[in-house]
């Protein structure tokens, strides 16, 4: 009874792995990938930092993806730059499952079949190009404000 107690913990542990991770030694994390964002008129408004981990079909294959990270990384930029990956409402906002298949489409192409199994999109973070408007200094101070004093000049020594 005392270690059926014990190992509660650890069995819940187990079923709260997380849905983006592969077996142990298959995951390989790529670099953040930079996506420009287009406004309704076609101008950059931002850029999309984007977070992915590969999947490969084995240990072997993972180590064969880090070989060839450099090459599918630069299928996946050549890609969101290609192609638009905001959702059609929003250009704000990331086709997650829409970029998620593309970039894995690139990663098989680059690998070739059976090298990775699937694609995860780990974090967006969106930076809009001019986050907010800049607004002008209103012209007079409110009355009951009290007065200001001029600033005093440097002294040289």
């Amino acid at each position: 009874l005392v270690l059926t107690v014990l190992a509660m913990p650890l069995m819940a542990a187990e079923k709260e792995t997380p849905a983006k991770a592969g077996a142990p030694g298959t995951n390989v994390d790529m670099p953040f990938l930079m996506a420009p964002l287009t406004d309704a008129d076609g101008k950059l408004s931002g850029y999309a930092y984007v977070s992915s981990r590969l999947t490969a079909t084995s240990d072997a294959g993972a180590s064969l993806v880090r070989d060839k990270i450099a090459f599918i990384q630069d299928a996946f930029v050549r890609d969101v730059n290609a192609a638009e990956i905001a959702t059609s409402g929003d250009p704000a906002a990331v086709d997650n499952p829409a970029l998620a298949a593309r970039l894995l489409a690139d990663a098989r192409r680059v690998m070739g079949a059976g090298k990775v199994a699937s694609i995860a999109i780990m974090q967006v973070q969106i930076a809009p190009l001019h986050p907010s408007p800049v607004t002008a200094v209103a012209g007079q101070p409110p009355a009951d404000s009290p007065p200001m004093a001029p600033a005093k000049a440097a002294q040289s020594h």
